[in-house]
């Protein structure tokens, strides 16, 4: 068993020891890493149940094996590793996929990934420790952060954005992606200027993503699947919609992820593509055993841009999410910052509303004009709307309120709403 160097303090660990890890490998293909970086791309990819097991997906350059070693973060050298087999064939580089399970709550981990690379007396290399923490059972207090596209200029112009939102928020436990999270589906360098702006963090935190349009190219991204499988409890329709609708659950929230995408994958039948999602999402808001539901996917249901309207995905979600009352509905796509409600959700003016609060914005710097034409047209009131505005979200959860505050890089704060549900039932109220 190898000696791990100083680790940082652990964040919330239970009394409770690690648990039986046991280890399942998974790999699949994707273009290498630099000679100077032999694993990179780590990533949290969350599973059903985040309490007692975890996704890790990690690129290793010129790898002809790697492995994943994990251990509780108490201050003992307990680990395991598990090895996996590149898919590759002849390429030298490959991502590779690990979930472990049998984890304890409420419990600080340590892993790093190692590799060997081809060739007669390669040695093997490791990476260095990383940190997580298991969700807590129960609806423990947390918070999240929300970023739509980020998509153009990362480097410059949106991981300002990305870094303002993970030091504003560093409890975070969460990241969720509601698509275009980059520029060109299969472009290498536009995924590292990805993982470069949400540094260690894509390792330290789930990150809950949908897929947009700009991440098709004659079909989904060959790069989505490996770094970001899923859940795994999605709808039974095939492989055109695996790792892009799932859901997962975390301290009292379910976390649900749609694919709109219906232009992109299924053309030739995207009412059924559609349904088959309603149906699934229908189910998994009825056996929902928590208090508070949160749904993304990349198309809004009401478009904030003006040349824009999602008609059939309109027509087959809005009835199931207006039905269950979902809290938070987070889009993106329009390149805008648009909040609003159903208006006969609304509380007779009084400021307050019920119903499902509907969000799009944007986290990079592509912006287009903003409008509430889609919104009224469709029995919908927009509440607060904002151009040329780049923002991140921070989502609080505590028990029976969740409070919600939209920020831009320099701090200022463009929407704030707090929802409640007590005695008196739920609502949503303006202001923090």
């Amino acid at each position: 068993m190898p000696t791990a160097p100083p680790r940082p303090a652990p964040g919330r660990v239970s009394a409770a020891l690690c648990g039986t890890l046991l280890v399942a490998g998974l790999c699949a293909c994707t273009p290498q890493a630099t000679a100077e970086q032999p694993v990179d791309r780590v990533l949290l990819s969350p599973t059903a149940d985040p309490g007692t097991s975890q996704t890790v997906t990690w690129h290793a350059s010129g790898a002809e094996e790697s492995f994943l070693e994990i251990g509780p973060d108490d201050g003992s050298e307990e680990t395991v590793r598990v090895d996996g087999s590149p898919t590759g064939g002849d390429e030298p580089g490959s991502t590779f996929a690990a979930t472990a399970t049998g984890l304890e709550p409420d419990t600080a981990y340590r892993y790093r990934i190692g590799a060997i690379g081809a060739g007669e007396g390669s040695e093997e290399e490791t990476g260095d420790w990383r940190t997580f923490t298991t969700a807590a059972e129960g609806a423990e207090p947390f918070s999240f952060l929300y970023f739509g596209d980020i998509q153009n200029d990362i480097t410059e112009d949106a991981a300002p954005v990305v870094r303002a939102g993970l030091e504003a928020v560093p409890e975070a436990e969460l990241a969720v992606h509601s698509g275009d999270l980059i520029d060109d589906a299969d472009s290498a360098s536009q995924w590292d200027e990805w993982f470069d702006a949400f540094g260690q963090a894509s390792g330290s935190m789930n990150h809950v993503a949908t897929p947009g349009n700009h991440e098709y190219d004659d079909g989904l991204s060959r790069r989505w699947g490996p770094q970001f499988p899923g859940a795994g409890n999605g709808p039974e329709q095939g492989a055109d919609l695996a790792g892009t609708a799932y859901h997962t659950d975390y301290q009292g929230v379910r976390f649900v992820v749609l694919n709109s995408n219906y232009r992109e994958a299924a053309p030739e039948d995207p009412e059924r593509w559609l349904e088959t999602q309603r149906d699934w999402l229908d189910r998994v808001l009825t056996d929902n055993p928590h208090p508070w539901t949160v749904v993304t996917f990349h198309h809004p249901v009401f478009s904030s841009d003006p040349e824009r309207d999602n008609g059939p995905l309109r027509e087959a979600w809005l009835p199931v999410l207006e039905e269950h009352d979902v809290d938070l509905v987070l889009q993106g796509h329009d390149h805008s910052y648009t909040r609003g409600v159903l208006a006969e959700d609304e509380d007779g003016g009084s400021g307050a509303h019920t119903g499902p609060v509907y969000v799009v914005s944007v986290a990079g710097p592509k912006t287009y004009d903003a409008g509430e034409d889609n919104w009224t047209d469709n029995g919908a009131r927009v509440q607060v709307q904002r151009e040329d505005t780049q923002t991140f979200q921070h989502v609080a959860v505590d028990g029976d309120t969740l409070e919600y505050r939209a920020r831009t890089a320099d701090g200022a704060t463009v929407d704030a709403f707090t929802i409640v549900k007590d005695g008196n039932g739920k609502r949503v109220t303006d202001g923090s």
